[in-house]
């Protein structure tokens, strides 16, 4: 048998988060569950469309998903090197979305003579 004692001494622990901040964070995505569907008629049936619906959608949205990546997939007490992954990651999709719409923006317009 072996006598040594290995300890992780780099390892990081693992952060509880009581349940009173999930229940927290829980009706707060509820919450702006019923605002982007308040929004959504508001901006559709009252306004009847609004060049404000997509960024404010877009905002709750964003809103909702830095609550879940902070939370429940525990960025918020993790590592910088976990943050930096992921903050790539979301860079690059901005700069994917970016492209798309410079290339749907800058399309010339085509007019069919049928």
């Amino acid at each position: 048998m072996s006598n040594s004692n290995h300890s992780n001494e780099s390892g990081h622990s693992h952060h509880i988060i009581p349940t009173a901040i999930y229940k927290r964070v829980a009706a707060s995505l509820f919450f702006l569950t019923v605002l982007t569907v308040a929004f959504h008629y508001l901006f559709h049936n009252v306004m009847h469309g609004s060049a404000l619906a997509g960024p404010v959608a877009f905002i709750i949205a964003a809103v909702k998903a830095s609550l879940v990546l902070m939370f429940f997939m525990g960025l918020k007490y993790d590592n910088n090197q976990n943050r930096f992954i992921f903050s790539l990651g979301f860079i690059f999709l901005l700069v994917l979305i970016f492209f798309s719409s410079l290339d749907i923006w800058t399309r010339a317009v085509i007019h069919s003579t049928l």
